[in-house]
């Protein structure tokens, strides 16, 4: 039961989805961000994006975005669909003086182009593509580890002839490489580090200032970021699914969170490490080796 899927190089996963989005503005929108995400906002050159968290004063996750920066006072979040209202309230919770404003920006969708992240030009897409002619209003490059991409957004996407939608195949590499994805695999009940290593090392910088909620996320680092129910990926010979318990040595260990044919992503244990056997609803499965 091999986790890893081998794509040919001009292999091209392209979905699209709903996206919430939230416009960021006012003098003090830099500031502002910097104390209370964990982004370092300040290296986010203008035209430019990074992903980040946002907390709970108890270090809890509130939520996870992606922050692109359009100029100094001008910002924009993207995140998963019904996330926006709970964000924006949560950056309403501190803002008292700042001048800073939320809006939420209706409509929007994300086109994900993913491809296998080998060295050289990136494969040809058709000859009817040009990021013009999708009509996105911003796009960001993606790393999956071994996988490269970009993701495109706007209200009104033209998703060009030459690009073939695979929503089931895109989500299937997505558990692969063991993107968490909010509302599915992460919560509000999250502990940031929980998440693993690729999803706290592109999303927190632990050079700039403090944030709220940063404490927890320092002290876990400093402890080798061990926590309770960490992510994990699993493989199998059949189909798992979403809600269906994990068993290890005859004992519930947690729970699955994403599937996508014999891969699956689940919250479970500590004790159950890598490269252990488990038993989702009696199908065997093996807890594949974190990146």
């Amino acid at each position: 039961m091999a986790v890893t899927t081998v794509l040919a190089s001009t292999t091209v996963l392209a979905s699209i989805a709903d996206r919430d989005v939230v416009e960021i503005v006012g003098q003090d929108a830099a500031p502002y961000l910097q104390g209370q995400i964990s982004q370092d906002v300040d290296s986010i050159a203008t035209g430019g994006a990074a992903w980040s968290l946002i907390l709970a004063p108890n270090g809890k996750l509130s939520a996870w975005f992606r922050l692109h920066r359009l100029s100094d006072d001008h910002f924009v979040a993207d995140l998963e669909t019904k996330w926006a209202a709970p964000l924006v309230e949560r950056l309403n919770r501190f803002k008292l003086r700042s001048a800073v404003e939320f809006r939420i920006l209706d409509g929007w969708q994300m086109l994900s182009l993913r491809y296998p992240n080998i060295a050289g030009e990136p494969p040809a897409f058709g000859a009817d593509f040009d990021q013009s002619t999708i009509q996105a209003k911003l796009s960001a490059a993606v790393s999956w580890g071994d996988m490269a991409g970009s993701d495109h957004l706007g209200p009104a996407l033209t998703i060009p002839t030459s690009i073939e939608l695979d929503d089931k195949h895109n989500e299937h590499m997505r558990i692969v490489v063991g993107m968490p994805r909010l509302g599915h695999d992460i919560g509000t009940h999250t502990i940031p580090a929980e998440g693993g290593a690729r999803f706290i090392g592109q999303s927190v910088s632990f050079t700039k200032g403090c944030f709220t909620g940063q404490e927890l996320v320092a002290r876990i680092d400093s402890r080798g970021s061990q926590v309770p129910r960490p992510l994990r990926v699993l493989t199998a010979d059949e189909a798992l699914s979403v809600g269906a318990s994990v068993e290890y040595e005859g004992t519930e260990v947690g729970v699955v969170t994403s599937a996508a044919e014999s891969v699956a992503m689940a919250s479970i244990q500590r004790r159950v490490q890598p490269g252990s056997e488990v038993f989702v609803s009696n199908i065997r499965a093996i807890v594949a080796a974190t990146s």
